[in-house]
């Protein structure tokens, strides 16, 4: 299996200066590169491609050796390469008619990562031998790791992420053994919701937390705090760093939720069903315009908002990581019909759902708690594709 680290990392003030520096000349690379295929496109029709920016890689670093020459020649072709992809996505999203999102430049505070391909060039994951462990950067040094939990696997590229004022090392490791699970038995099957975050088929309900709600307040003094700075001012900075600090934490609550909610159902199911979001599709807006909005477009803006705040799909990413490293299943199937299908006899209709939270079977009367039915229901087409897919 492949699975990422994520460790914070201490530099001292000379390295935390040199991690500025080394992103923001590679930051520089990659809109001089961006520019290098504008302009050969919109002067002389030529199309520039990655191998073409790589072999002029060794003149650009010839011609600034105390700059782009101190770093490391792969990530820099790293960052080529991520250009390179780049690109890839927006003719993809052309050809299939989709908006096509043209690469952009990246202005200062929108380029936080560098990236090595192979450990052991122009970096090295535990550098030096000793109880603390340690990471060096070609231009940097060794910088110290605070390492919480042990490195499994071989370790294929590495890479160094500014989040604020803090760093981070993420690891990308190759060959992680699995770490599977006794069978326990129990199968279920998740409603994913608003007012309960999630309801299994036995009936357990676990409670929406609202971190972002919780604290709209303090992020709203942030950011009105913000408003009044001047542009390009260290007090702007200063505001600006706070109102991170703030969507941090809220992220971070959200991921340590998605996490310990995850681990219990996989720790305690062999099977987990789940139904197929789309959770974009989901989030849209409501039609109408400015100046003539559709009905319910308050309404609709405020589901957006409390769909995006229960964080379903970064749950529905960690339950499958986990599960996939257990040795469980995890089958997804189509959302049509189960808020509105009986778990009993199996009357479809829109009736039978009577409120959010009432669930009535107009043609056998079965009543039961909404979310409820529906993980039945999901449970019961989950079994049914995992025997599909067995047979």
């Amino acid at each position: 299996m492949r699975r990422s680290y994520k460790f914070l990392i201490r530099p001292t003030v000379k390295q935390a200066a040199a991690l500025v520096s080394m992103l923001e000349d590679h930051r520089e690379l990659y809109n001089a590169a961006l520019e290098h295929r504008k302009g050969a496109w919109q002067r002389a029709g030529v199309t520039i491609l990655y191998g073409d920016q790589s072999a002029d890689l060794k003149h650009i670093r010839r011609a600034d050796p105390n700059g782009q020459g101190r770093w490391s020649f792969c990530s820099q072709q790293a960052t080529l390469r991520r250009l390179d992809k780049a690109f890839a996505a927006f003719f993809r999203r052309v050809k299939a008619g989709d908006k096509p999102g043209y690469p952009r430049f990246k202005g200062r505070g929108w380029f936080d990562t560098v990236e090595w391909p192979e450990d052991g060039d122009g970096c090295r994951w535990d550098s030096q031998p000793g109880d603390q462990v340690r990471v060096r950067f070609q231009g940097v040094g060794h910088v110290k790791v605070n390492q919480h939990r042990l490195v499994r696997g071989t370790v294929k590229t590495v890479s160094v992420k500014r989040e604020g004022r803090r760093w981070y090392v993420i690891l990308s490791c190759d060959n992680v053994p699995e770490e599977l699970l006794p069978v326990t038995g129990a199968v279920t099957g998740i409603d994913m919701g608003v007012v309960s975050f999630l309801t299994t088929s036995e009936g357990t309900h676990v409670a929406n937390p609202r971190y972002l709600q919780a604290s709209r307040d303090r992020l709203a003094a942030a950011q009105r705090v913000l408003a009044r700075r001047n542009r390009g001012s260290r007090r702007r900075g200063t505001a600006r760093d706070r109102v991170a600090a703030v969507h941090r934490k809220i992220r971070n609550q959200r991921l340590d939720f998605a996490h310990k909610t995850a681990l219990k159902l996989v720790h305690d199911h062999d099977l987990i069903a789940h139904e197929s979001l789309r959770i974009t599709n989901m989030t849209r807006s409501a039609s109408g315009t400015l100046e003539e909005p559709g009905t319910g477009v308050a309404a609709k803006s405020g589901l957006n908002m409390s769909i995006l705040d229960a964080g379903w799909g970064l749950f529905l990413s960690v339950l499958h990581a986990k599960a996939e490293s257990a040795g469980r299943m995890v089958p997804e199937v189509q959302a049509r019909h189960t808020s509105q299908q009986c778990a009993r006899c199996g009357h479809v209709a829109a009736g039978n759902r009577v409120s959010q939270a009432e669930f009535r079977c107009l043609s056998c009367g079965y009543l039961a708690h909404a979310d409820e039915n529906a993980a039945q229901n999901i449970l019961r087409a989950g079994l049914a594709l995992q025997a599909a897919q067995a047979a």
